[in-house]
């Protein structure tokens, strides 16, 4: 580095500040010749102030600025701005899904909350987004102050008889987002972020006490400053009358620097990685374009740029974005002159106006139409003084401003009472409306990606940087994924709730979708207490413990029931069956109870002798002719499907059968009635 730091005697040593000041001045001039003349009409658009600058016509005498525009960016701002903070948690926080303790997490998040409400980003932010919704891109500045936090507080005094009420005070850091007009803005040309640009610049004017403040903190070097010449350039409003007393044309450059003309500037030694390179990464702070009020290597842990910016409308290859005004410009333009036109002739037309004679007005009259004027002639009135008029405005212009006042609302994507062509304000079908608004969300959805991408979430990163640098007992020092928890805007959300609730009204309250179509209604919802009504409504969903316990009751004697029915029914079936194999053994046996009887019936009433022996063989022979009846009866009845027990006997040659076979009981019994046994068995 000593080679590369040698000149000739003759040459002037160059210093830090006024590299610093070369870069700025060169980023300032393309700034100049590109953006300033159109930001600055930008502006004039959005506030509705008039200059000769923007006449659309020489003979142009109407002052008037249609608000279409202004309506644009109020609309686009309110739906990005309400999209991101109208939950409160507009960010959270991811750990290592192998991280077990999830309470550093929710800590951390509320804790940020918190110094977040303090330091008022929310309003901060809404600045931001009004910068980018006018010029294209919302650019800030992450600073840290150190304040003193007072909170109300009690001391025991004499033992504890007596209290002093009194404040404690504390020391701390509150990292603050600080919103950089454009004007006040200087960036690398060659750049598309803020960190790839070589370096970045905030040029502007600060009060004297703030940096003679810091001088005695010892924040700033303790240098005279003198007093700053005026540059209308830097001013945040080009339409005030200057003031240019108390006040210091401070620059801050956050970027690359060669590293020799840092060591020549620093107190302390660089690091030995810092020394190795020809830039090292750095912040020079320069009041009134020569003064070095503070030098060091970035002093921040991550090395990162304490600057955010983010375009509201992606320009390819350029840092600066297209807003709203840029997006709207040409058909305000027409819809100002077409009313501007309009006024001019109604001048013409409204306003009574006199043709005279001018040979017969007497010399020095001042004619003028006025009531109670009195004009004097020589000869007729009627004769030399004529009312005279330009005709009639055409009514055309009336049908041109609203076209082209839709023509704004279509180029910026705002939607007002009027809605766009009719589709949103009740004169097209649902399925239009549904289209229309489709269109408008997906607009405001990439600005909003933009927004959380770029600017919201590499502030809560830098800004918990900070806080774990330089607040450590408060803020753990871990490793944290942060991502932005964006919603829908006030249209969106409105838009949505409609779709449910005719969702919710094809259904049931008992249905298990009904609860979870009820808290999306109820959390799109803007409402006050709607955490309150979205956990009484998961309260209610979830079925009571007693309950549930009777209900698992109740059906567990359900199925007790079935059972038992079951378990009859099969009894049932069992006995059946063996009622069946009871009558087919039952029918099985008759053959042989009737060879028994026949045996019996044979047998019965026979006496000793001869004449035994033929009659016992005569029932034989009747006992095997009514045994072959009665198989073949048995038969029938089994093939007609007749129970057996119930067969009638076909015929009279049963009946007579019986009464044989009775006979043979009764005919040979004696005078005592005692039966006669055969010989022989």
């Amino acid at each position: 580095m000593a080679d590369y730091n040698e000149e000739s005697p003759l040459m002037v040593q160059e210093t830090l500040q006024a590299w610093v000041m070369n870069k700025v001045e060169e980023w300032s001039d393309h700034y100049e010749a590109n953006y300033a003349e159109k930001n600055d009409e930008y502006y004039r658009i959005w506030r509705g102030i008039w200059s000769s600058e923007d006449k659309t016509r020489n003979s142009e005498r109407s002052r008037i600025i249609a608000p279409a525009t202004q309506q644009a960016v109020e609309s686009n701002v309110a739906e990005i701005e309400e999209a991101t903070f109208g939950r409160g948690k507009y960010f959270d926080i991811h750990d290592d899904y192998t991280d077990e303790e999830k309470g550093d997490i929710k800590y951390l998040r509320d804790k940020l909350l918190e110094d977040f409400k303090k330091a008022r980003v929310r309003k901060d932010a809404g600045e931001c987004l009004i910068n980018a919704a006018v010029f294209g891109t919302g650019i800030a500045e992450v600073v840290m102050e150190e304040i003193k936090e007072m909170s109300p507080a009690t001391e025991p005094l004499l033992g504890g008889e007596l209290q002093a009420v009194g404040v404690n005070v504390k020391d701390r850091i509150l990292v603050r987002l600080k919103p950089v007009m454009p004007r006040n803005f200087r960036v690398d040309p060659n750049a598309t972020t803020v960190d790839d640009a070589m370096g970045v610049a905030i040029d502007e004017f600060v009060s004297c006490h703030s940096v003679e403040l810091l001088q005695e903190q010892g924040v700033y070097r303790d240098e005279y400053i003198g007093k700053a010449a005026s540059d209308f350039n830097l001013e945040p409003d080009a339409e005030l009358s200057v003031y240019s007393d108390d006040k210091v044309r401070l620059t801050k450059y956050y970027g690359l620097v060669p590293t020799y003309l840092l060591e020549e500037e620093v107190d302390v030694e660089l690091d030995d990685d810092l020394k190795d390179s020809q830039y090292v990464e750095a912040v020079v702070i320069i009041a009134n374009e020569g003064v070095l009020l503070k030098a060091e290597a970035n002093p921040y842990m991550m090395r990162d740029r304490p600057v955010v910016a983010f375009p509201w409308d992606v320009v390819p290859s350029r840092f600066y974005g297209r807003g709203v005004v840029e997006k709207g410009y040409n058909s305000q333009k027409a819809l100002d002159a077409e009313l501007r036109a309009r006024i001019d002739a109604l001048a013409l037309t409204v306003h009574p106006m006199l043709a005279m004679d001018a040979t017969r007005i007497p010399r020095g009259t001042k004619p003028e139409v006025r009531a109670g004027k009195l004009l004097l002639t020589n000869g007729d009135p009627k004769e030399i003084i004529n009312p005279f008029n330009f005709g009639n405005v055409n009514q055309i212009t009336f049908a041109q401003a609203g076209a082209l006042q839709d023509m704004v609302q279509q180029s910026t994507g705002a939607v007002d009472s009027t809605g766009i062509g009719g589709a949103v304000n009740g004169e097209a079908t649902a399925a239009g409306i549904s289209m229309s608004l489709g269109a408008i969300i997906k607009r405001h959805k990439r600005t909003l990606v933009n927004f959380q991408e770029n600017f919201l979430v590499p502030f809560v990163e830098k800004a918990a940087y900070r806080y774990m640098q330089f607040e450590p007992e408060l803020y753990p020092v871990k490793d944290y994924k942060f991502c932005a928890t964006s919603s829908l805007g006030i249209m969106a959300r409105e838009y949505e709730v409609t779709q449910l609730v005719q969702l919710l009204q094809t259904m049931g309250q008992d249905q298990q979708y009904y609860p979870i179509l009820l808290k999306s209604i109820v959390d799109n919802m803007n409402l006050s207490e709607r955490e309150t009504l979205v956990s009484a409504i998961d309260q209610a969903s979830q079925p009571d413990q007693q309950e549930q316990q009777r209900a698992q009751e109740v059906h567990q004697k359900q199925i007790e029931f079935q059972q038992s029915q079951i378990n009859a029914l099969q009894g049932q079936g069992e006995e059946s069956k063996a009622r069946a194999i009871k009558l087919m053994v039952e029918a099985q046996a008759v053959p042989v109870e009737l060879e028994l009887d026949k045996i019996k019936a044979v047998t019965t009433n026979l006496d000793d002798g001869v004449s035994d022996d033929k009659e016992f063989e005569r029932r034989l022979q009747l006992a095997d002719r009514i045994l072959k009846d009665r198989e073949l009866e048995l038969k029938y009845n089994q093939t007609q499907g007749q129970p057996n027990g119930n067969a009638a006997p076909t015929g009279g040659s049963g009946q007579s059968s019986e009464s044989e076979l009775q006979d043979f009981d009764t005919s040979d019994r004696g005078a005592g009635g005692s039966i006669r046994q055969p010989t022989g068995l």
